[in-house]
């Protein structure tokens, strides 16, 4: 999508982190927009901000995406609105960190509910219109855990692969109809994504030592946006990374995560 001005873009997650970051940014580049997440009150501020700064029209829905209502209740509140949408990005999500057998499975269960369900559900409450406006474009926030399995964050990886796998298909899909699908993939983010995982031994892992801003992912999300590309990786060595594990043997590559994801309260196999 060449042109972002006057576009109206749904942002999911848009209280805080990588969905504020990307929100400020459309509104920057001209689009007006619908900001979903759980805290009507953030929202709230972000939606008197941008339309100070940038003019916006900007429209707060606060929905809980982990629930089935959740993605339907977004959807109909646009319905009555009468917004199009032009623009979706699926970003509202969250991990989950420790031993699997330590989590709470109703946790992981609502994990999976943001970070695929709701996903799949708005992309499908959306990408009709855009394709018979044969005009529109997806971007799925996934992350760089999509290319390999990473132990200590099992379910969170395998969410991210699937949206990885998801995004990269309807891409191909949609070749030649007017709307573009792309997923991007950040490493660790300095976002309150990472505390709250629950375990500050995390910061000092070698996957979450160093961490980037929101705003450096946002500026790659416009990117990804308008560009013809499904995939856009964050960084020059996150995308060596990942596409090095590729070559590696599986068993390898999920012992080496073990290692460097492992909690401090797990002691290194002898």
């Amino acid at each position: 999508m060449d042109n972002l001005n006057n576009r109206t873009a749904l942002v999911t997650g848009a209280s805080s982190g990588i969905g504020e970051a990307i929100a400020r940014k459309l509104a920057a580049a001209g689009a007006h927009l619908v900001l979903v997440a759980r805290s009507e009150s953030a929202l709230s501020r972000l939606a008197v901000e941008l339309k100070e700064a940038y003019g916006s029209r900007c429209t707060v829905i606060t929905a809980d995406l982990s629930t089935t209502g959740g993605p339907v209740e977004v959807q109909r509140e646009i319905e009555l609105k009468n917004i199009e949408i032009d623009i979706l990005v699926n970003n509202a999500g969250f991990g989950t960190y420790g031993p699997f057998e330590t989590l709470a499975a109703e946790t992981e269960r609502r994990e999976i509910a943001v970070n695929i369900s709701a996903l799949v559900g708005l992309t499908h409450a959306f990408i009709p219109g855009m394709l018979e406006r044969r005009s529109g474009a997806v971007l799925n926030i996934a992350s760089t855990a999509a290319f390999q399995p990473a132990p200590y964050m099992a379910v969170y990886a395998a969410t991210k692969s699937f949206v990885l796998s998801f995004s990269e298909a309807l891409w191909a899909e949609f070749q030649g109809r007017g709307v573009h699908v792309a997923a991007l993939c950040p490493g660790p983010v300095d976002t309150g994504f990472i505390d709250k995982l629950g375990d500050a031994s995390i910061r000092q892992t070698s996957v979450f030592s160093k961490t980037v801003k929101p705003e450096q992912v946002a500026e790659k999300a416009l990117e990804a946006l308008q560009s013809p590309n499904p995939t856009h990786i964050v960084g020059f060595k996150n995308w060596l990374l990942a596409n090095s594990v590729r070559l590696a043997p599986r068993r390898v590559v999920a012992k080496a995560g073990a290692g460097l994801l492992r909690p401090a309260s797990v002691k290194p196999l002898p």
